[in-house]
């Protein structure tokens, strides 16, 4: 078999030697060049292919005549879309006889668009998974080919998670590449009434809402910490991002966003029992649980808000 492949981050990567284990031919990989202004904590697709001797090439938007033309000209048998960010054009998807296939990170139908492991984390779901589906006009809408689930533990944050989904990536593409080589894949609908779909997430998503439950902030938490931007709140005019926090074991109950410092550690007011901070950035430091009762001491008692400062 013969693919043009489009793919970024570490699961393009994953994608990619998949490919090559099974033996498929790489003619050409199309990636993204990374955004400055985001912390790229993943690997590079571009390096992957300067060290296999790969073609990659990275456009702005591979659905112009030019590209199509390049694209056209490997000859593709199949398509292959692993983390590529943009949608293919269906003048693209129709290069290849066989079609195209993406590699999305949730079980579709659910999670269909952005951000999918974030956005279970957020939610408190307790599953996700990957699922191979065929590439049509609208975003991770075509048949399913398979899905690989993976249980999402409380302790499990961004990173572990994308993790446990790298791992399962790897699974599923060798469970069922060899049946897309020989054209025996296994071919699904999805149910469109099962269908769920969420957008892209930016920065001021971590906005913490203290008026929600102590459960609900510690997923938001663990959604967006590191290498993400982080939960945020505001106090005393100032951001406090937090990395790291727990749902209180004493059940404490405090009005929602009050702060409380003791000797030891530093809670903060929900709907219901409170918030522990562990892991904190405040006035240019990282604090870790040891610091924050001395670093936040002064404040005992004020409101964290979720108004920014004029």
């Amino acid at each position: 078999m013969r693919a043009v492949v489009f793919a970024y981050h570490s699961m393009g990567v994953i994608g990619l030697e998949a490919l090559r284990r099974h033996g498929v031919d790489l003619p050409l990989v199309l990636s993204h060049r990374d955004d400055p202004g985001e912390k790229c904590w993943f690997a590079s697709v571009e390096e992957w292919c300067r060290s296999n001797s790969v073609p990659c090439e990275c456009p702005e938007d591979v659905n112009q005549p030019a590209w199509l033309q390049r694209i056209s000209a490997c000859k593709p048998d199949m398509l292959f879309s692993f983390y590529y960010r943009r949608l293919l054009a269906p003048d693209l998807l129709a290069m290849a006889p066989q079609g195209g296939l993406n590699l999305h990170g949730s079980l579709l139908p659910a999670y269909r668009g952005r951000c999918p492991v974030n956005w279970v984390l957020v939610r408190g779901e307790t599953e996700t998974g990957v699922t191979l589906h065929h590439m049509v006009a609208r975003a991770d809408a075509g048949d399913i080919v398979g899905r690989e689930s993976v249980s999402i533990t409380p302790e499990d944050d961004s990173v572990t998670l994308y993790g446990k989904l790298e791992h399962a990536a790897c699974v599923l593409l060798d469970r069922l590449l060899p049946l897309v080589i020989e054209g025996r894949a296994p071919r699904e609908p999805q149910d469109e009434a099962a269908a769920t779909t969420f957008g892209g997430r930016c920065p001021a998503d971590g906005l913490i809402d203290w008026a929600q439950s102590a459960a609900s902030q510690y997923d938001l938490v663990r959604a967006v910490t590191d290498p993400y931007p982080g939960a945020f709140s505001y106090l005393a005019g100032k951001r406090l991002v937090i990395w790291r926090a727990a749902v209180d074991d004493g059940a404490a109950i405090l009005d929602p966003g009050r702060l409380r410092v003791s000797s030891t550690d530093a809670i903060v007011g929900c709907s219901g029992v409170a918030l522990k901070l562990l892991d904190v950035s405040w006035e240019g430091q990282r604090l870790t649980y040891a610091e924050l009762a001395d670093a936040l001491r002064e404040y005992d008692g004020a409101f964290l808000t979720s108004a920014c400062p004029p």
